[in-house]
């Protein structure tokens, strides 16, 4: 009994099996599986031997089942359409424009990278369901049963891939036209130790974000002082744009503002370069097509409008 237990299914001489039992003959069955009609007899010979018993009963006209046969086919043969099914399943669910993707997005690469391509993404493939999983933290993909993550810089698990979305960006330290004229313009990184800084803190890990410089002698910190902490990066430029205070973030996240007058840049030329955003994904999704489409359209939506440019 245990050496019957410990037996591996011979899925390929059953295969065989079926493909005569289904065709009605041996030649009928290789071309179907598209062997050889000898390698088709050798797999029989091997399944029977095995069982102990024949399967078919052959004339030159004719080939029918045998007792053992017909109980072979009656268990073997649902089990094997079934398989087929799963199979079919399996590749229309990795090749087919539908599906669910489940992502990890940091809250500010969802409104810098995600938020305007979503809607025309959506529109051009409706059966595509996105969940957006907003975290700040690194995200174990597998664990939490996810396909694919978003963060700054490029280092990642072994298993990993990484895609770069965006250039290095810039940081940009933010403020109103308004505060700017009511407490004076900053010149120089130390000259904020004098204002209201306006702090931004990770969720995860509950530290508060440095704020980055470079100098001659490469990046250094000024440790900031102020009256609001904020666990989002929209809430700390809303509240820059009211004249609340000087808030630190990417250039390409407070563009809008920049431009239309909201926000003015200070410190400039002492901006620290920042990582590029990449989306990072398990190896086994390299070809799952919904995953796929959706990097390709968010770099041709966002293609030449995230850049190091501080025009």
């Amino acid at each position: 009994m245990y050496g019957i237990q410990q037996m591996r299914l011979p899925l390929a001489t059953l295969e065989v099996f079926n493909a005569i039992a289904k065709e009605g003959s041996l030649s009928a069955a290789a071309i179907a599986l598209g062997i050889k009609r000898s390698t088709v007899s050798h797999q029989l010979k091997t399944l029977e031997t095995q069982i102990g018993a024949a399967l078919f009963v052959r004339t030159t006209r004719s080939i029918s089942l045998t007792e053992a046969g017909r109980a072979l086919a009656q268990s073997s043969g649902p089990a094997f359409e079934q398989l087929a099914n799963g199979f079919e399943n399996a590749r229309a669910a990795g090749q087919s424009t539908r599906g669910t993707l489940k992502l990890a997005i940091p809250e500010f690469v969802y409104h810098l990278l995600i938020s305007a391509p979503l809607l025309s993404f959506q529109e051009r493939y409706p059966e595509i369901e996105i969940e957006l999983r907003l975290a700040d933290a690194w995200s174990d993909i597998l664990k939490e049963g996810l396909h694919a993550g978003f963060r700054l810089g490029g280092v990642i698990a072994q298993d990993m891939v990484a895609v770069g979305l965006t250039e290095p960006m810039t940081a940009a330290v933010v403020a109103s036209p308004s505060y700017l004229e009511k407490h004076g313009t900053p010149t120089h990184p130390l000259d904020l130790l004098e204002h209201n800084c306006l702090h931004y803190r990770f969720p995860s890990s509950g530290q508060l974000a440095p704020w980055m410089f470079s100098g001659p002698d490469g990046p250094y910190p000024v440790e900031v002082r102020g009256n609001l902490i904020a666990n989002s990066l929209p809430v700390s430029i809303e509240q820059a744009t009211r004249g609340l205070g000087i808030s630190y973030t990417f250039r390409e996240f407070s563009a809008n503002a920049l431009a239309s007058g909201e926000l003015v840049e200070i410190l400039s030329d002492h901006a620290a370069t920042m990582p590029r955003v990449h989306i990072y994904f398990p190896q086994e999704y390299r070809a799952l097509v919904p995953l796929k489409l959706f990097i390709q359209h968010l770099k041709q939506a966002n293609a030449g409008r995230i850049s190091t440019s501080k025009s």
